[in-house]
């Protein structure tokens, strides 16, 4: 049986997995573009499918413009997503969508592999960033509609999530809820 190791047995990159939660309130304080760079940089370094890297991202850190594009992201049935209006930054998640590898993927093992190559490319990024004291929020509930006429995105990119970035004034402290390890993990059978 595995065991949860102590806090002071992780590893650094345990303890970081572990203090990572999804932020939903941020400070005003900008994050500075070489921050963002050091997570996109994270995330370009992603393995994927057949070196396909579908992974394309969108900064939308200009005030101005993130105001004006807020209006269309977090309106109507999407409004229950405004508290990301706090956050500094945004990054558009897109995957290039006529990578025949993905394509090939969809039809014959019925997996939508660019999926996958961006959950990694994107907890890369997040992981960076809170290595970073950055906080993220990984979103799907925006319009996305909107999100790509207000950007004038081609079809060629599937619009697959939006990240919320800042700085938070304290890490939040409540613990997730997560199963056993025994609940999850078997070794050489399914139980």
């Amino acid at each position: 049986m595995i065991e949860k190791q102590n806090e002071d047995k992780m590893t650094p990159f345990l303890r970081i997995v572990t203090q990572r939660k999804s932020i939903r309130r941020f400070n005003k304080k900008q994050v500075d573009r070489k921050e963002i760079l050091k997570c996109l940089e994270a995330a370009r370094l992603a393995p994927s499918a057949e070196n396909a890297q579908p992974w394309r991202y969108l900064v939308i850190d200009d005030p101005a413009v993130k105001r004006r594009y807020e209006k269309e992201a977090f309106s109507g049935i999407y409004s229950v997503s405004k508290f990301a209006k706090e956050a500094p930054v945004f990054i558009l998640v897109m995957a290039r969508m006529n990578v025949i590898t993905h394509r090939i993927g969809r039809q014959i093992q019925k997996i939508q592999f660019h999926l996958i190559d961006i959950g990694i490319s994107g907890e890369h990024l997040v992981l960076q960033a809170e290595e970073l004291g950055i906080g993220t929020c990984w979103m799907g509930w925006f319009n996305v509609r909107k999100t790509r006429k207000f950007f004038n995105i081609p079809k060629k990119y599937k619009i697959v999530a939006l990240i919320a970035m800042g700085r938070y004034d304290k890490r939040p402290s409540r613990e997730r809820k997560r199963k056993k390890m025994q609940e999850v993990v078997w070794f050489n059978k399914v139980r």
